[in-house]
């Protein structure tokens, strides 16, 4: 099973290869969830991920034969760009095999660091098929994600990085998927702190290392915005480790999340991807577990599309109440939406879209059912927009 020892080889092994990334504290996420918070912004590696970390690992330790005959991995995200970044500069062939259903910009990403890219299959499953393949076929080393000990050690560096950053950590939090990440920073910082706690999360929607380890049943689901960690089954290597070495698994949702990720970029102006915002979204569903404790979190990655960000941004903005929908019933007569757009001004808040509606609605002929999508200051406020309509005589509710 993966020791110290390979860490710290790993460790000596990136120095200089890889950024030492900053472990520092959030103050003001602190005071929000109620323990006190460490990011590990592992975003600001060059693909903006830790994978570089393992696959740095792995190629640093191929022989002269294996260099010579290149290497060949399945990703459609993080490892990818790793993998193809790292081989460039080691001067290895790469070959990345990637599903159909890859976003473009990945797959161009991926190609920028001189990969060769496949796009072969609908699923993982058949891509991982395909590189298994072509690695037979072209006598390539095939470069696991995440179930091969070079690939968790050089993982596990970041543990060693955050203890010798903040060595009176109560808690380690960790983003679980195939389970690479955790499995490399489980051993060292066992090994290093006996008594430090180390917990992991998964999504609600791919449990799989959850069921594994617990012996439960939940359902898989098809997506999630933690596509980093969307794992359908763990690695072999990684779940002994987990195992042994793992102290507790949680679940989070996808409103969870969601929550985290926009919290991030309110707060510490730093973007992260789904799987970076498991960890925090861990200590917004499950605050009582870590409360009163030096918690160590790991942003392990900011890869997130752009319109996906958008969508995610509207979404929080609704949940806070900073953006609402009021329902306006009034009389269809001349001037009546001025008065209810120049009542909404004087509460304070601006008006972003407007929906007349005669047709569709239950009013009277007469009437008219007017929708207005308004940027407030938070729940409070919209309650004060509602009952300055009121006062203004017209029928309002919040949607």
């Amino acid at each position: 099973m993966l020791q110290l020892s390979d860490i710290e080889k790993a460790a000596a092994l990136l120095a200089g290869q890889v950024l030492e990334t900053p472990c520092v504290e959030s103050r003001t996420l602190s005071q929000i969830v109620g323990c006190q918070v460490f990011l590990k912004f592992e975003n600001l590696q060059y693909t903006a991920s830790f994978k570089e970390r393992g696959a740095c690992n792995k190629l640093a330790q191929l022989d002269a034969s294996e260099r010579q005959r290149g290497v060949v991995a399945m990703s459609a995200g993080n490892h990818a760009q790793g993998v193809a970044y790292h081989a460039q500069r080691a001067g290895i062939r790469a070959v990345i095999v990637m599903p159909r259903f890859t976003p473009g910009v990945k797959v161009e990403r991926t190609r920028g660091f001189g990969a060769e890219v496949v796009l072969h299959g609908d699923t993982l499953e058949e891509a991982r098929a395909h590189a298994h393949t072509l690695a037979e076929a072209q006598g390539l080393v095939f470069v696991h994600p995440y179930d091969d000990e070079a690939i968790a050690a050089g993982q596990g560096t970041v543990a060693l990085e955050m203890l010798r950053a903040v060595p009176d950590l109560d808690v380690l939090v960790v983003a679980v998927g195939g389970g690479g990440l955790i499995a490399g920073m489980a051993t060292a910082a066992r090994a290093l702190r006996p008594a430090l706690q180390i917990v992991g999360v998964q999504t609600e929607r791919f449990p799989s290392m959850y069921n594994a380890v617990k012996g439960t049943h939940l359902p898989q689901g098809q997506s999630t915005i933690a596509e980093g960690i969307a794992v359908g089954q763990p690695g072999r290597l990684t779940e002994a480790v987990v195992r042994e070495r793992v102290d507790d698994l949680l679940l989070v949702d996808e409103g969870d999340i969601e929550q985290a990720i926009v919290m991030l970029l309110e707060i510490e102006k730093t973007l992260v991807e789904g799987a970076g915002a498991a960890g925090l979204a861990a200590l917004l569903r499950h605050p009582g577990r870590f409360a009163g404790q030096r918690v160590g979190l790991v942003l392990s990655g900011g890869n997130i599309d752009p319109m996906l960000l958008a969508s995610i941004i509207e979404r929080g903005m609704v949940r806070a109440g900073r953006l609402a929908r009021v329902q306006v019933s009034a009389r269809d007569v001349p001037g009546n939406l001025a008065r209810i757009t120049a009542t909404v001004a004087a509460a304070g808040a601006n008006i972003d879209e407007v929906h007349h509606q005669r047709a569709f609605t239950l009013l009277a002929a007469q009437n008219v059912s007017i929708e207005l999508v308004l940027q407030t200051r938070g729940h409070a406020h919209v309650q004060q927009v509602i009952e300055a309509l009121h006062s203004a005589g017209f029928e309002a509710q919040a949607l």
